[in-house]
């Protein structure tokens, strides 16, 4: 069977799962944020965005893959010496998840495409999550995830590719905020969220495998710091959101996070040190049932 027929016959496959919303766990995260962990207590609502404390992988360390992931081809299509990066989400947030929650999620894989792009050939894969709680459905999370192929000589399609053309932000924004990660940021957040892509703290293998020149910013912890940051602009509570990555920013560089109203909710992006354009993410605002 060929590796395309193998990768459609994981469609529509489908997994549950189950966690809680632990007490210090999100303390733990709103101290990331720098915000009072104490203002959490046993019933208390969790912000919408954190809900990425919840599920991350317990594969065992045996079945790690050489970049950190969980090796593919069980739940996912066998997509072996990959290069997976984020591509984005599509969340809705139906009702808050509550500190001390139990939670389940069902998962289906609901694309597996086959692409080429800028950098060469990719697979799409999309998943669609629903996360559960005793109350009804909480959060539905709409992700797409990249697998790009190495080149022919093993090397990663990130070393010799030119930079992207830099794009800039054709609005201005309402709010910036300047932020320059720094590596105890980004394991902090790689630690809450049980993220061991290499990429994120090892420098020597983010730059002799992958290719990049510093250790790359997480794209979870990138559209979290969007939200968190225009949250105090926001008039509402956060209804859901749509994030896209467009090239990558890296740990050290100064990033702009910005952001303005507009008629339906709030469009907010980041930029990296020259302004160019490197992430997206557009809030819809509202109130839950």
């Amino acid at each position: 069977m060929s590796e395309t027929a193998s990768i459609q016959d994981y469609v529509g496959r489908m997994r549950k799962e189950e966690d809680e919303v632990t007490l210090g766990a999100v303390r733990r995260m709103a101290a990331t944020l720098d915000q009072d962990p104490d203002a959490y207590r046993r019933g208390s609502d969790m912000p919408e965005s954190w809900y990425v404390l919840l599920f991350g992988p317990t594969a065992l360390e045996r079945t790690l893959a050489r970049d950190g992931h969980v090796t593919t081809g069980d739940f996912l299509p066998p997509l072996h010496n990959r290069r997976r990066m984020f591509g984005g989400r599509r969340v809705r947030f139906h009702q808050p998840l509550r500190v001390g929650d139990r939670v389940e999620r069902v998962s289906k894989l609901t694309r597996a495409e086959e692409k080429k792009g800028r950098s060469g050939p990719f697979t799409l894969v999309t998943l669609v999550h629903e996360l559960n709680t005793g109350n009804g459905l909480a959060v539905t999370e709409e992700q797409d995830v990249v697998y790009r192929v190495p080149h022919a000589n093993g090397s990663s399609p990130a070393a010799g590719t030119p930079p992207p053309q830099a794009t800039l932000h054709p609005a201005k924004p309402e709010w910036s905020h300047t932020i320059a990660p720094d590596p105890v940021l980004l394991f902090r957040y790689s630690a809450l969220t049980f993220n061991s892509h290499r990429i994120h703290y090892d420098l020597p293998y983010t730059r002799d495998i992958e290719g990049y020149p510093a250790l790359v910013m997480n794209g979870g912890l990138t559209a979290l710091l969007l939200v968190e940051t225009a949250r105090q602009h926001l008039p509402g509570r956060i209804a859901g959101y749509q994030a896209r990555a467009i090239h990558p920013l890296f740990v050290g560089q100064s990033m702009a996070f910005n952001g303005r109203m507009v008629a339906d909710g709030a469009e907010l992006w980041a930029c990296g040190p020259l302004g160019t354009l490197a992430y997206q993410v557009n809030v819809s605002l509202g109130h839950h049932p």
